[in-house]
């Protein structure tokens, strides 16, 4: 289960990413991914659940050397 502190902490992240990606005019495929990442925890869709997961595994496997 998703904490509401995590999924807060997330929401603001891809929220500040997205505001940048936004006044740069230039969204490539990773910024689009980032900026619907931002809807999901902002929105607390049902399938967050699984995205939350895909992202922790994600950044646990680029923290690791």
């Amino acid at each position: 289960m998703i904490s509401e502190g995590t999924a807060f902490t997330f929401a603001v992240i891809f929220g500040i990413i997205t505001v940048l990606l936004v006044r740069s005019r230039d969204v490539h495929a990773w910024q689009a991914v980032c900026v619907g990442l931002f809807g999901l925890y902002l929105g607390q869709t049902p399938v967050l659940h699984t995205v939350h997961g895909l992202v922790i595994w994600l950044i646990n496997g680029f923290s690791h050397p």
